[in-house]
C-alpha cells in the first residue's frame, strides 16, 4: 500500500499521508513518497491548488516514526534529516496554493506539513502542537520558524519551548489555524476552499502566493516591489486578459493559465 497518495478533482490535487495504522507517522518510505508526489504535482500546470489530507479518523499525522527511528545509528537519523527536510521542503515549496485538512493529532512532523501549507482548515477534533522538546529534539520542519511567522515570538515560544498539545479552540486564537469546522468536516470544507481558489486565475493565484511568502519580513517598500511584480505577472498575462473579456462577457472564465 502507498503511504502517499495522490488524487485529482478537475483542477485540484489531493495528496493523502497514508499510514493510517500509525497515525501517518512520518517514516522514511513515507517521505521519499511525499518528494516524488510533491515534485509530481509542483509540476503539474493543470493542478491549480492542493489539499494535503490523511488517512483514517484517529489523526493528521503525529510526527516522524520514533518506532523507526529508534533503531537507527546517528548515520542513519542524519541521512533521514537530510530526506525529511527535502519532504517538508517539498509541500512548502509547491508554487500552487495549498490547504491542510487536519482532523485529530497534528504534532510535530504533522504539524509542520500542516504549517507549511498557505491556509489550515481543521475539524474539532484537532489537537496541534510541537512536542520535540520533550524527547530531546528540536522541530526540524519549519516549525520554529513556521510557528514565529505565524504566532509572533512569545506566542511561538509558548508552543516550541513548552512542548503542549493546543486542542482546535485555542489553536484558532493562537493562529495555529485558520478555519475551525465541525468534527468530520475538514476534508469536504479544505476541498470546497481549494475548488473556489481553482475557479480563479491560476496566474493570478500563483502571483499572488509569491508575494505573501515572499513578502513576509521584508521592509514595506521592498515588500512592494514583490507586489509590483506579482501585479505585473498577472496584469500582461493571458489570463487577465481572459478575466476581464468574460467579466464584460458576463460568463465564466475559461482561463488560458499562462
Amino acid at each position: 500500500m502507498a503511504n502517499v497518495t495522490l488524487k485529482r478533482h478537475d483542477h485540484v490535487a489531493e495528496i493523502t499521508l497514508n499510514r493510517p495504522e500509525s497515525l501517518n507517522a512520518i517514516s522514511s518510505a513515507l517521505a521519499r513518497e511525499l518528494v516524488a508526489t510533491t515534485n509530481e504535482v509542483g509540476a503539474d500546470r493543470d493542478v491549480r491548488a492542493v489539499v494535503v489530507t490523511a488517512a483514517g479518523d484517529r489523526a493528521f499525522c503525529v510526527g516522524a516514526d520514533l518506532k523507526e527511528r529508534n533503531a537507527m545509528t546517528d548515520q542513519e537519523f542524519a541521512e533521514q534529516r537530510l530526506l525529511f527536510r527535502q519532504a517538508f521542503g517539498g509541500v512548502l515549496g509547491l508554487p500552487q496554493p495549498t490547504i491542510a485538512a487536519v482532523h485529530g493529532f497534528a504534532l510535530g512532523g504533522g504539524c509542520e506539513i500542516a504549517l507549511s501549507c498557505d491556509l489550515i482548515v481543521a475539524d474539532e477534533s484537532a489537537v496541534v502542537g510541537l512536542p520535540e522538546v520533550t524527547i530531546g529534539l528540536v522541530p526540524g520542519g519549519g516549525g520554529t520558524q513556521l510557528a514565529l511567522r505565524r504566532l509572533g515570538p512569545g506566542r511561538a515560544a509558548d508552543v516550541v519551548l513548552t512542548g503542549r498539545r493546543v486542542p482546535a479552540g485555542e489553536a484558532l486564537e493562537l493562529g495555529l489555524i485558520d478555519r475551525l469546522v465541525p468534527a468530520g468536516s475538514a476534508h469536504a470544507a479544505a476541498l470546497e476552499t481549494a475548488a473556489a481558489i481553482a475557479a480563479n486565475s491560476p496566474v493570478a493565484t500563483r502571483a499572488a502566493k509569491r508575494a505573501l511568502r515572499s513578502g513576509l519580513g521584508l521592509d514595506y517598500a521592498a515588500a512592494m516591489d514583490i507586489e509590483d511584480a506579482a501585479w505585473r505577472t498577472a496584469a500582461f498575462s493571458a489570463d487577465r486578459k481572459e478575466g476581464i473579456a468574460a467579466f464584460n462577457d458576463k460568463r465564466k472564465p475559461d482561463w488560458p493559465g499562462h
